[in-house]
């Protein structure tokens, strides 16, 4: 698709917006949104004509891209046969998409229940841990992310919970595994795991490990700065929530269906969760879908007992159309295999040779195509370019970075001191290269505020 020029049209797509419409997580008279006129594969762009390589993949969920064909083409076709129907019927949409489903993720986790989205997948999962085990509290990690929803915001462990911190949604904090940031002074994976894990175990015995419902962890922390969890953390954790009958549940709202390189990340440790949650990916957000896999165990809690949840929209025919396309098209196109490979030979390397051009890069990790640059004013001290929860002048350095990126042709993910590097999954080898050139110009202007 070419892009086509109409600055009257995006003046008036703006005007509206402005005079309308409430955005998310924003001072509303402090922000300026571009106006999009459409997008394509791993490319969106604006009413003048300009074109951008979407490094975000929106909000890390077109795994697939904008527009795919198939996709698109069995909405339609969904559109035309059954558009709507109520939850508590048998739809074939809806049984294809969790047996699909299903038959992708980890061990016993074979009954799926819908959700609109990552927020409540996480809301609803808590529940069933609380029904299940009859215990109140939830343990969850500082740098996490769980979704904008009141539990959810809850759980969280960025700033974005403060404002709706309630203080008396049952949730406990630890520290997870980071070893460039270690909160246990270690000097290698495998101390960072083996402190880590004895922090979490201290926690619980401290708060009383009869008390605890569940575990919950960003299998790979996405928007908190892509940790990738040292060999045997997660193990560690599954091993811990057996000894003391506690609900393990793996958040995996943007780093499942593909995005790590393996259909959910969970698959790249070995590890089978109690629960876990989804969304994103798992139709690309053509539609918005999420949900919960429940292990035979928590699902036969509610065997004879009825589950005292449910949503309107649970399992939407357009949504799980949606998700059944998409996954088939994941599958045939090897969409997943191309997120491993690429990611490995072209993204990493990549990203490493621009850590040894930049002073500004102290740290380079991820896996798949979910990556994260870390940016600091000394890599020595490891001080970040900004201060953690910047804004205004003090978040000046990386929002140089960003315009610079931008103006390079790419549309960079950004938050406090990172840049993610997080493609669609079937974004090809010179897509990459071509990010990868654009965020190599604009690293100089974070280059400006290092010192030395």
């Amino acid at each position: 698709m070419t892009p086509q020029t109409d600055p009257r049209a995006g003046a008036a797509v703006k005007a509206a917006d402005r005079a309308h419409v409430f955005h998310s997580w924003s001072a509303q008279d402090l922000i300026d949104p571009l106006a999009v006129a459409g997008a394509e594969g791993s490319y969106f762009w604006d009413y003048e004509g300009k074109r951008y390589l979407d490094l975000t993949s929106g909000l890390v969920y077109t795994n697939i891209g904008y527009q795919h064909p198939k996709v698109v083409a069995a909405i339609q076709e969904q559109a035309a046969r059954l558009t709507t129907f109520a939850p508590a019927f048998a739809v074939e949409s809806r049984s294809e998409a969790a047996r699909l489903i299903a038959e992708r993720t980890p061990g016993d986790l074979d009954k799926i229940f819908f959700t609109n989205g990552g927020a409540d997948a996480v809301e609803h999962a808590i529940r069933m841990a609380r029904l299940h085990t009859g215990r109140p509290k939830v343990l969850s990690a500082y740098r996490s992310y769980h979704g904008g929803t009141q539990q959810a915001v809850n759980l969280t462990g960025d700033p974005r919970r403060w404002p709706s911190d309630s203080a008396s949604a049952g949730v406990v904090r630890f520290w997870a595994p980071y070893l460039y940031r270690s909160r246990f002074y270690a000097e290698t994976e495998e101390q960072e795991c083996a402190r880590a894990l004895e922090h979490l175990e201290t926690t619980i015995a401290f708060e009383g490990p009869a008390s605890i419902a569940a575990i919950i962890l960003e299998t790979v922390p996405g928007t908190a700065g892509i940790m990738v969890p040292p060999p045997g953390y997660l193990a560690g954790v599954r091993e811990i929530c057996d000894k003391y009958g506690i609900v393990f549940v793996l958040d995996e709202v943007m780093a499942g269906f593909g995005r790590t390189g393996e259909w959910f990340a969970a698959d790249l440790f070995g590890v089978v969760p109690d629960l876990m949650t989804f969304a994103k990916g798992v139709n690309s957000g053509y539609v918005p879908l999420g949900g919960v896999a429940i292990s035979g165990a928590i699902a036969e809690t509610f065997g004879k007992r009825a589950y005292p949840g449910g949503l309107t929209y649970s399992g939407h025919p357009l949504a799980c159309a949606a998700a059944v396309a998409t996954i088939n098209v994941m599958a045939e196109e090897g969409v997943v295999e191309n997120a491993r490979n690429l990611g490995a030979s072209v993204v990493e390397p990549g990203l490493r040779e621009l850590a040894e051009r930049h002073p500004s890069v102290g740290e380079v990790r991820g896996v798949g195509m979910f990556w994260a640059l870390e940016l600091v004013k000394n890599r020595e001290t490891r001080e970040p370019l900004v201060p953690y929860n910047a804004s205004g002048e003090a978040n000046a350095p990386m929002a140089a970075f960003a315009a610079a990126a931008k103006q390079a042709g790419v549309w960079p993910f950004v938050n406090m001191n990172r840049t993610h590097f997080v493609p669609p999954l079937n974004t090809g080898e010179a897509e990459l290269k071509e990010g990868l050139a654009a965020l190599d110009t604009a690293l100089t202007a974070a280059d400006a505020h290092t010192e030395g």
